[in-house]
């Protein structure tokens, strides 16, 4: 099952399932919960973590700013507060199809 299938099937993720998707640390979750105000996790009776759809779309984004592009953490605030463009979120959901892409590509050559 690819990952973007997965993820439709979810009202809520948790911290360590968001950490695994981008492959970062829980705690770099974390900080960027407290440095963007785009993310906005609602907690259970726990205090755990959920993270919604949206939640995951923003992440995205951060993370295409920051790791992928090159932008500080300041760059990549006035960006989100300047409103994402188009293009920006097309280059994001590219990316995402490519890694799916090459996902199945790395499982069928081990199949082989």
């Amino acid at each position: 099952m690819a990952l973007l299938e997965k993820e439709t099937e979810k009202l809520f993720y948790s911290i360590g399932e968001v950490a695994d998707m981008f492959d970062v640390n829980t705690s770099l979750i974390r900080f960027w919960e407290k440095e963007f105000d785009v993310i906005t996790p609602s907690k259970n009776k726990k205090g755990n973590r959920l993270f919604t759809k949206k939640d995951i779309e923003n992440f995205k984004l951060i993370f295409h700013f920051v790791k992928e592009k090159g932008y500080t953490l300041q760059g990549a605030k006035d960006k989100l507060k300047a409103g994402v463009k188009e293009s920006d979120q097309v280059k994001v959901e590219v990316i995402d199809k490519l890694k799916t892409i090459k996902e199945q590509l790395l499982s069928l050559k081990k199949a082989l």
